[in-house]
């Protein structure tokens, strides 16, 4: 059993989530203090939404919560940087519902549906090589490879560059990490870079292919995002440069780096939760009735996300005033005890399982649910026929980041089916 915690232990700092998500914390703060301040040490502290009724209020209440005012990162932006930086991500609507627009149609149930069969067949590929290896790193030769090819054929770009793509969202995301980030966000070395998305310069190198896409795709337009995105109009005008930019930003970190999380720890969970893995094996119907969203909540990629409270406000008769940090924490909702039957219990039949993966709701919930819960289902329907062991050779290792529950390595040995 964990220790006995005091709220005076809460620690939400990026080394703690280098060992391990840390659940007896969250399950603390559900049951002693649901609307937590906590003094982050990174810059202005911020409430802590733990609770997942709470979660989802704040996250449909766009008008008192919200994203466009302070950002949707802990970090604390000056005026410049806020402006400059400014995604979809950082939008309240209108404006966030008329860029979503712009990218939404490829994202529908409908167009997602249409896309299984070649996503089943790349999965076949993916598999086809990797496989026969017997020892691998699971992360590197299977969990990256699918979102990142899928999202390379909507864009549009060639997959001899997905991975450049791979590379700049891991030096962005794992911007705390010193093995992937060129200067580390929690260092003063990045106040130069405070100007581009996660203060990475890989941002700008991204911005720079974006543009050559880009201007391809004016001469040539083809039937891929990029091109809709550089034609289109919102209020009879054009997304500038920074509106191409960020959004091109968003969909490459957005659509690689979650969901290759999802099927990494999908598996991780599965070596070491056996009859779970035998229940998938004994009825595969299990893996899109059921499997597939027990995955995504378990993996929760995405930990929090910020807010910021447009006027004074009370949750659970905490006040909260205009101008807080609001941070809900995904990654303690989607174990609430209060929705989630034993909920530190991996279970590939749960159901209902009310999990918040995809957001809680409203105008931000994730553009890409439908195709990364696809993704993560063809995944392990093409995966578990083929194999009957898979083991660890070596340690999980995790990126220092709270912001998402990101594994690095995963080193397995494979016995073929």
């Amino acid at each position: 059993m964990p220790p006995v915690l005091d709220l005076a232990d809460v620690d939400l700092e990026n080394d703690v989530f280098a060992k391990r998500i840390p659940h007896e914390t969250f399950a603390l703060l559900r049951r002693d203090a649901p609307v937590w301040w906590y003094d982050w040490r990174g810059g202005k502290g911020f409430w802590c939404i733990t609770k997942h009724a709470d979660l989802v209020a704040v996250s449909r209440d766009t008008k008192t919560f919200s994203s466009e005012v302070g950002g949707a990162n802990l970090e604390d932006l000056d005026e410049d940087a806020r402006v400059v930086r400014q995604s979809m991500l950082e939008t309240d609507p209108p404006r966030h519902t008329r860029l979503r627009g712009l990218v939404g149609p490829p994202f529908t149930p409908r167009a997602v549906k249409a896309y299984e069969l070649a996503l089943r067949e790349l999965t076949k590929e993916i598999l086809d090589r990797a496989l026969p290896l017997g020892e691998f790193d699971f992360i590197e030769a299977i969990a990256k490879e699918l979102p990142i090819r899928v999202l390379a054929r909507l864009l549009g770009v060639p997959e001899s560059d997905n991975q450049k793509l791979i590379d700049w969202g891991d030096r962005m995301i794992a911007n705390t990490d010193p093995d992937y980030a060129d200067v580390l966000h929690d260092s003063p070395e990045s106040d130069r870079y405070r100007l581009l998305p996660f203060r990475s310069p890989a941002a700008l190198e991204l911005f720079e292919y974006a543009h050559r896409i880009a201007a391809e795709r004016r001469e040539r337009p083809a039937d891929d995002l990029v091109s809709k995105l550089v034609h289109a109009e919102i209020d009879g005008e054009r997304l500038t440069e920074r509106e191409f930019d960020t959004m091109f930003l968003l969909l490459v970190v957005a659509g690689n780096e979650t969901t290759r999380q999802a099927i990494a720890h999908g598996m991780a969970t599965l070596m070491e939760e056996r009859h779970e893995w035998d229940r998938l094996q004994e009825d595969p119907s299990l893996i899109s009735a059921t499997g597939a969203d027990e995955i995504l909540r378990w993996s929760t990629p995405v930990l929090h996300f910020r807010r910021t409270a447009t006027t004074d406000v009370e949750i659970r008769g905490q006040a909260i005033r205009a101008g807080d940090k609001v941070v809900i924490w995904y990654v303690s909702a989607n174990f609430d005890e209060e929705v989630f039957d034993e909920p530190l219990r991996f279970d590939v039949g749960r159901s209902p399982n009310r999990h918040v993966t995809f957001g809680g709701g409203g105008p931000h919930y994730c553009l890409g649910a439908h195709l990364a819960k696809l993704e993560v289902q063809v995944m392990f329907e093409e995966l578990l026929p083929r194999i009957a062991d898979m083991e660890l050779t070596g340690p999980l290792q995790r990126m220092r980041t709270n912001f998402t529950n990101a594994l690095k390595r995963m080193p397995v040995c494979v016995t073929l089916a």
